[in-house]
């Protein structure tokens, strides 16, 4: 069963000031939740911390029976990343199978109990197929439907099928909850149909997912990084001159956005 997930005034302080602040939300168990929210408002970092991944500094959160930010590992036991940006970018160089070889052995290795490593060898490749396919099923890759089938280089894969090569990597390990990262980025409204389809069956069948967006899908728990923000500018507690004109904010903005991505690997690297 996927994890059931929730946060109260969570927040995080960045080198530049709050990444996100004042995220509360409760999800239940095998929930899709959408982070949404425009570039540079904090959705990458929430993603990362409340999947473990980056110690956030204000309120809290649980996902199952975990609490953040005191339990990371735990979480990060957990719970698994899918595409990230600057987080878990797939090799252009490598082919799909070599892909999904790689993560079949290191999840072989790493990712089970040690009894399992003293199963008998046909055993434990039998378990390997079978989670394989089980993964690439639920993140709707069609190995043979690729352009060079499973020896296609990811260099030539087409965004879509990118996406779900990195859903399926992170399904491998049997995560109870999901992040994906900019998740309707580069794609047809057709395509960010699909994706959303692939993710709610993901979150039915028993895997919580969480997805950032920059647009929430009907039915989803709704998770707004801007809305403490807007909140913050609407009691007039930002107290930015009022003879700033449009362009300056929009300056502003913008050094905020390019600074969201170095302020989330930094933080990461605490966790």
């Amino acid at each position: 069963m996927g994890a059931a997930v929730s946060a109260e005034g969570f927040g995080l302080d960045g080198p530049r000031g709050p990444v996100f602040q004042g995220i509360t939300f409760d999800a239940e168990p095998n929930a899709l939740i959408a982070v949404e929210g425009p570039s540079g408002s904090g959705r990458t970092c929430l993603l990362l911390a409340l999947t473990g991944r980056m110690k956030a500094g204000r309120g809290h959160a649980r996902v199952g029976r975990y609490r953040l930010p005191k339990q990371l590992a735990a979480v990060r036991g957990i719970s698994a990343l899918g595409p990230v940006p600057g987080v878990t970018d797939l090799d252009p160089a490598l082919t799909v199978t070599e892909h999904l070889r790689e993560r079949v052995l290191l999840q072989r290795r790493f990712g089970g109990s040690l009894r399992a490593l003293f199963r008998p060898r046909r055993e434990r490749a039998a378990a390997s197929r079978a989670r394989l396919e089980a993964a690439l099923t639920a993140a709707g890759l069609d190995l043979d439907a690729l352009p060079k089938g499973p020896r296609t280089h990811v260099r030539s894969l087409e965004r879509p099928d990118a996406l779900r090569l990195s859903l399926a990597l992170a399904l491998l390990g049997e995560p109870r909850l999901l992040a994906v990262d900019d998740t309707d980025l580069k794609l047809s409204e057709e395509e960010r149909g699909q994706v959303w389809a692939t993710l709610r069956a993901v979150a039915e069948s028993g895997t919580t997912v969480l997805a950032v967006c920059s647009q929430a899908p009907e039915g989803a728990v709704v998770v707004r990084t801007d809305a403490a923000r807007d909140d913050k500018a609407a009691t007039g507690e930002d107290h930015d001159s009022d003879s700033d004109d449009g362009e300056g904010r929009r300056a502003k903005t913008n050094t905020k956005q390019k600074g969201e991505a170095a302020d989330a690997l930094a933080e990461a690297s605490r966790a």
